[in-house]
């Protein structure tokens, strides 16, 4: 349950780009990127930042470890070059257009799940006061519980938009906002969030 949203607070959109949300998800991805778009509007028109990540693994060290499941991404660097460019052509970096990015919004890349590691992310954060986020995005149980597990272990207070993220798998983007996300922040709709955010102290 939402009690509040702080004054200085930011919006944080995860990888809502056309490689991520293209593929199956749990909800109807228009849902939530009408519901991440409106949150955008929503803080652009109290002053508040938008911070629009996507992701881009090429080259990442987290994405050459050893795993169960295979990644699909290259080691050889000269093939991981060629499957850039190629994601490059398919569009696979370009944001919703629904999210209308504005020339002030902010824009992060991420190499791994949290938008946190290798980014400038905290220091813009925290150069500008920010002491909550709202965090919204695809996937839940990878790219918003990973940011939200980073923003937690630096001090923030995190609020979750249940209705504006979703995931491959119902059962990951249940297990994240039923058991993960109580308990390192608040999670309420997008319509408790536009409510708080009218109420938050000016």
């Amino acid at each position: 349950m939402i009690t509040r949203i702080d004054k200085n607070t930011a919006l944080v959109l995860i990888d809502l780009q056309t490689g991520i949300f293209s593929r199956q998800t749990a909800h109807p991805v228009k849902d939530v990127i009408h519901n991440a778009a409106q949150l955008a509007v929503a803080f652009r028109k109290a002053g508040l930042p938008v911070i629009v990540v996507n992701v881009n693994p090429i080259g990442s060290p987290a994405m050459l470890v050893r795993a169960d499941v295979n990644n699909g991404l290259p080691k050889d660097p000269a093939a991981q070059q060629q499957q850039l460019e190629a994601m490059k052509a398919g569009g696979f970096f370009d944001i919703a257009p629904e999210i209308n990015v504005q020339p002030e919004d902010i824009r992060i890349t991420k190499g791994t799940w949290s938008a946190f590691p290798n980014t400038p992310l905290l220091g813009i954060l925290r150069e500008r006061n920010i002491t909550n986020i709202v965090l919204a995005g695809v996937s839940t149980s990878i790219g918003v519980e990973g940011t939200a597990r980073s923003a937690n272990e630096n001090g923030f207070n995190i609020t979750f938009a249940t209705d504006a993220m979703t995931d491959t798998q119902l059962a990951c983007h249940e297990n994240s906002l039923h058991y993960i996300f109580p308990r390192i922040g608040e999670t309420g709709t997008t319509a408790d969030i536009l409510h708080h955010l009218n109420l938050r102290e000016k």
